[in-house]
């Protein structure tokens, strides 16, 4: 995808703030600091598009990035991070999961996990939650680069495993140091972003 414009479109709280347009929305979820950011930023060729924070749990909105108005990137805020309180983590996911399961626009989810970890119960939850609500999901593997090339297989079947993977969902390895998974990525995202209704 050759990408020109890049705007941050709105960081919106609720449905009233979403974007009223129809062009495809593909979410972004996955838990705090497994490298969202990083990955909109590394697949757009872009340094500091997507803030990156040292802060995990910092994204507490849902951001519409607009990429050449063709889509919309859609960073929802990031899971399983205990210094939020318990109040403020139950908007959040009311919040989220108002989103997915209502918004028209979204056409799919990329799921992140961190590749030398099992995926954690929230992991789980949020890939069962996609499959229940027939939503279709792309599983990006983050931080390839942070073990050797030779385990990836190993532990990509560890994450499918503890996910009970669907095989016909898409599954990337990918690094944003590195730049491993690029267009592995792209591939799988343009099956939903180029759909004719």
């Amino acid at each position: 995808m050759n990408i020109n414009n890049l705007s941050l479109t709105i960081s919106a709280a609720s449905s009233k703030q979403y974007p009223e347009t129809n062009i495809p929305e593909i979410a972004l979820a996955g838990r705090s600091n497994v490298g969202k950011s990083s990955f909109i930023n590394t697949i757009l060729n872009r340094k500091n598009f997507a803030r990156t924070s040292g802060q995990p749990g910092k994204t507490q909105l849902l951001n519409f990035y607009n990429i050449d108005d063709t889509v919309h990137f859609v960073d929802v805020p990031g899971y399983g991070y205990a210094r939020v309180s318990k109040k403020e983590r139950e908007k959040w996911g009311k919040m989220i999961e108002d989103y997915l399961t209502q918004r028209e626009n979204l056409r799919a989810v990329v799921s992140l996990v961190d590749i030398r970890h099992e995926p954690s119960e929230d992991d789980i939850l949020m890939y069962e939650f996609l499959k229940f609500y027939e939503i279709p999901v792309i599983v990006v593997a983050t931080k390839a680069d942070k073990i050797a090339r030779g385990k990836w297989n190993k532990h990509e079947a560890m994450i499918k495993k503890a996910l009970q993977f669907d095989s016909t969902d898409d599954f990337v390895i990918f690094s944003s140091f590195d730049k491993t998974g690029i267009s592995e990525a792209w591939k799988a995202l343009e099956q939903y972003i180029y759909v004719q209704d």
